[in-house]
């Protein structure tokens, strides 16, 4: 018998060599309604790029990473 099974989403925030692991506020949200949520919280969210989905350890993991750069 096949069983099949939603994974649970995480999302990971990348910002200058740091890693912060964010849960799914809510599985119904598209990813970048998940980004607007979070960007409340971390303001460096508000310029963030989502990466590809990869699947890690039985969840689809998504990746929030900077782009903002240095000036000059």
């Amino acid at each position: 018998m096949l069983l099949a099974t939603q994974l649970e989403r995480v999302f990971i925030l990348k910002d200058k060599g740091q890693e912060v692991r964010l849960t799914d506020p809510e599985p119904r949200w598209s990813v970048e309604a998940v980004l607007n949520f979070y960007a409340n919280m971390y303001p460096i969210l508000t310029t963030a790029k989502i990466s590809v989905p990869a699947i890690k350890d039985d969840a689809v993991e998504y990746q929030f990473e900077s782009v903002m750069g240095t000036k000059g």
